[in-house]
């Protein structure tokens, strides 16, 4: 049987770490970096201050050659709309050789709303 966009979400939130708004906060104050996967036009409308911008679909393509991504051992934030597509981000970037990357749960509205 075929999966589904929300199968695919759920299975990765499964092998990831997600943390909160807060947790996020934290990290973004002790020199982490926020990645926003979500679409350009998203990003462009509002996105947490200091965010990188790879869009999901260019992630594996592009992360590589972005400067703020050299090092592999940082600590990466990931968010997108609501934490779909930062998880999918998050296992590609650990299947990278990321080691210390998170999805943001609830994702931008999330924390918007806080």
């Amino acid at each position: 049987m075929a999966k589904t966009a929300i199968d695919l979400v759920q299975e990765a939130k499964a092998i990831i770490t997600e943390i909160s708004v807060e947790q996020a906060n934290n990290m973004l104050a002790d020199n982490g970096i926020a990645l926003d996967v979500r679409e350009l036009k998203e990003y462009e409308s509002a996105h947490i201050a200091n965010a990188h911008h790879i869009s999901r679909g260019m992630l594996e393509f592009m992360v590589g050659q972005h400067p703020a991504f050299q090092d592999k051992d940082a600590s990466i934030v990931v968010y997108c709309k609501s934490g779909g597509r930062s998880a999918l981000a998050t296992v590609a970037l650990k299947q990278l050789g990321f080691s210390n990357v998170y999805s943001m749960s609830g994702g931008f509205d999330e924390w918007n709303d806080q």
